[in-house]
């Protein structure tokens, strides 16, 4: 999930990773038939296709005849779930049950999530709770058709356009390149696709063959899942064996009135000077971000450090990074939990 999140400011919503949202087919119903790819934008975006990647205009054609317009996408994309306060926001993915199929996904492929760390550096409770957050451990990788969905978004929307026409050109690449039928395809109502709910581009430049299979299979192959969640995240920067993010005192508001930088750029005197003060020592050493969250009793503060950024690069948003964090830590107690349990 990743770089189009971050682009819509919608770091993961409920429908996404649901496969849908709540307006249902009968009310906003696929349409589909060959005007679509007659449309002179289309015919345009299918030249430019040809021109500058070499695909076959008739193939090309004959696919965008194809195309079913999804008026439901539209729809969902403007209700996301980082809408929500972090009360409210944090109740969709802090539970019990995914906890334990946290614990059950890192049990199951220990070695992978092991192997992973030593080529990446990023810890396996980290890993599986990106996972968990995305699809809930591979279960719900979305039911949108992603080529219907991404014509639809580089057509019909206007605001996002150019990002979900390239998002498109992406996808046609990756199809061409990974020897995937694009109709097959299901994902996200945005493009997101597989146990990661990587968007075209980033399945491009970051997915992983991690079990030297010949293949980056990001829907059947939890492995390259692993590997993939994994790559993303150490390119864009983790810190092996620094902290993310501790809660924080705050003597007054100074952020009542605006938000805080998601980037961090902070020293521990600067958060003194504004009356902000971390609960506990930050591994990895500045700089820092503040965070703010509304908690039912009031504002919640985090001092985050750059692996918090990190994460929010995969989805930009503060509540999806903090909801990770939390359910990497709940994940990583209950495995080792359950390890001393067995020794005893």
């Amino acid at each position: 999930m990743n770089r189009f999140l971050r682009a819509l400011s919608v770091p993961l919503a409920i429908a996404l990773l649901l496969g849908g949202c709540a307006t249902s087919r009968a009310e906003l119903k696929p349409t589909g038939n060959s005007a679509f790819a007659q449309r002179p934008e289309v015919r345009e975006y299918i030249d430019q296709l040809v021109r500058k990647d070499g695909f076959d205009k008739a193939e090309l054609q004959r696919q965008f005849d194809r195309v079913k317009l999804q008026p439901a996408v539209i729809a969902a994309i403007k209700r996301p779930a980082e809408s929500l306060p972090w009360y409210k926001y944090r109740r969709i993915f802090l539970t019990p049950a995914r906890v334990r199929g946290g614990v059950a996904f890192w049990h199951k492929y220990r070695s992978a999530l092991e192997r992973a760390q030593k080529v990446y550096g990023v810890p396996p409770q980290m890993v599986t709770a990106i996972i968990g957050v995305e699809t809930y451990y591979g279960r719900h990788m979305g039911r949108w058709p992603v080529f219907d969905s991404l014509a639809t978004l580089g057509f019909d929307y206007p605001p996002r356009a150019r990002f979900f026409q390239s998002q498109l050109t992406q996808f046609l690449l990756l199809a061409r390149q990974e020897k995937i039928d694009p109709f097959a395809v299901k994902g996200s109502y945005a493009g997101a696709m597989g146990m990661g709910q990587f968007m075209p581009g980033s399945y491009r430049a970051y997915a992983v063959d991690f079990d030297d299979n010949g293949q980056r299979d990001l829907w059947n192959d939890p492995i390259d899942a692993i590997g993939s969640v994994a790559n993303y995240l150490a390119v864009h920067g983790w810190q092996a064996g620094a902290g993310v993010a501790v809660p924080a005192s705050v003597k007054g508001d100074p952020y009542a009135t605006r938000r805080p930088a998601a980037r961090p750029a902070l020293t521990l005197a600067q958060l003194r000077a504004q009356g902000i003060r971390p609960q506990a020592r930050l591994a990895g050493g500045g700089p820092y971000s503040v965070i703010r969250l509304d908690a039912a009793g009031g504002p919640e503060y985090w001092v985050g450090a750059k692996n918090f950024y990190v994460i929010m690069r995969y989805n930009y948003s503060p509540l999806y990074a903090m909801a990770v964090y939390q359910l990497s830590q709940d994940i990583k107690r209950a495995y080792h939990q359950g390890a001393s349990g067995d020794a005893q």
